[in-house]
């Protein structure tokens, strides 16, 4: 039975469409018989059909962000120029998710919600494109972390349909230290005895396990020059704990366990290169799209050493460092030289032909 969350609401988020786009069958085996995506629309798709930007959401996070922080007249993202469409993730709990799956989906709720992959919701964002706005070429692909990972598989799965691509702060294929992490993750959540094998009534019950793996992010999402500088202070923390408990914990612990257990078992498996045999080189060389592939200089998940690596198999891409002490977490655009830089980026891409 799915349960209620009241953070899984406009109330948080702001204003957000639902449109379902019919029953999808699951690369790994099974099926959401009725797939539900949330969708945040910025601007006005122009008479040609060719100003159209998807962004795709990461790990956690939804429109929001993205509305607050990236989109607006003063930004790249402008949509004043172009048609914006945020899309939730499956398992954001915004779109089709494990505590919200009934009618249709009831069979899936809970613990029995069937293994997604970064691919599915590429193939539920192309045909929502396709069916619902009638979009067939994107004038940019982009997101973060997870979102970047959504980003790489557009532009290898569908690169006749994606003419600039800009993934920040994630990779095309999970390094197995991301994978080990992420384990550690589902581990703090699972290990609360509330969790009751994913059939807990509400995610107070899983209480502790979210504060657990809220902490580990502390250990991990901020980098090792973030807490050196006691960066906290300047946000308003008196110390590291205060920090954690006033700013990471309540974030987590509003979630629901069993969504984030879906998100972090895709961001886990997330490897372009099962569309070439496990050749990454073949995969990335699909690639298309003008790209700019943006790593965080001080990211401990995806080291930039990682972007560069992976930046060098694509071909009419460049390499563009974002300078930020946070290190992944800068992503919530904290630091005020953060969005001056993704905005730089992001223009002069724009502005190339493609």
């Amino acid at each position: 039975m799915s349960i209620e969350n009241p953070f899984y609401t406009p109330e948080f988020h702001g204003e957000y469409d639902l449109v379902s786009i019919g029953r999808l069958d699951l690369e790994d085996g099974g099926s959401i018989p009725d797939c539900v995506l949330a969708v945040a629309t910025f601007g006005t798709l122009n008479e040609s059909k060719d100003n159209a930007v998807l962004v795709s959401t990461w790990y956690s996070g939804t429109h929001q962000i993205w509305r607050d922080a990236y989109i607006g007249s003063e930004h790249a993202l402008n949509p004043d120029r172009y048609f914006i469409v945020v899309v939730d993730q499956i398992g954001s709990g915004l779109s089709t998710s494990p505590h919200n799956a009934s009618g249709a989906n009831a069979g899936i709720t809970m613990s029995a919600f069937p293994h997604v992959r970064i691919g599915d919701d590429v193939v539920a964002q192309e045909r929502l494109l396709r069916e619902h706005f009638g979009i067939e070429s994107l004038a940019l692909v982009t997101g973060g972390s997870m979102g970047a990972q959504q980003t790489y598989e557009w532009a290898v799965r569908f690169p006749d349909k994606v003419r600039r691509a800009a993934p920040i702060a994630g990779t095309a294929q999970n390094t197995d230290h991301d994978f080990l992490f992420t384990r550690t993750l589902i581990e703090a959540i699972t290990s609360d005895s509330g969790f009751a094998g994913g059939e807990y009534t509400s995610n107070d019950q899983v209480q502790h396990g979210l504060e657990r793996h809220a902490r580990i992010w502390g250990v991990m999402g901020f980098s090792t020059e973030f807490w050196k500088l006691r960066v906290y202070a300047g946000l308003g923390f008196e110390d590291m704990d205060a920090f954690l408990a006033g700013f990471l914990q309540p974030y987590f612990t509003a979630m629901d366990p069993n969504d984030l257990l879906c998100m972090a078992w895709k961001w886990q498996r997330g490897d372009v290169a099962r569309h070439t045999g496990g050749d990454l080189a073949a995969a990335l060389g699909r690639i298309t799209a003008k790209t700019f592939v943006l790593p965080i200089s001080e990211d401990m998940f995806f080291p930039v050493r990682d972007h560069t690596a992976e930046q060098a198999l694509i071909k009419n891409s460049e390499l563009r460092v974002v300078d930020d002490v946070l290190g992944h977490l800068g992503l919530f655009s904290v630091n005020p030289e953060f969005m001056p830089q993704i905005d730089r980026h992001l223009q002069e891409l724009l502005d190339t032909p493609a």
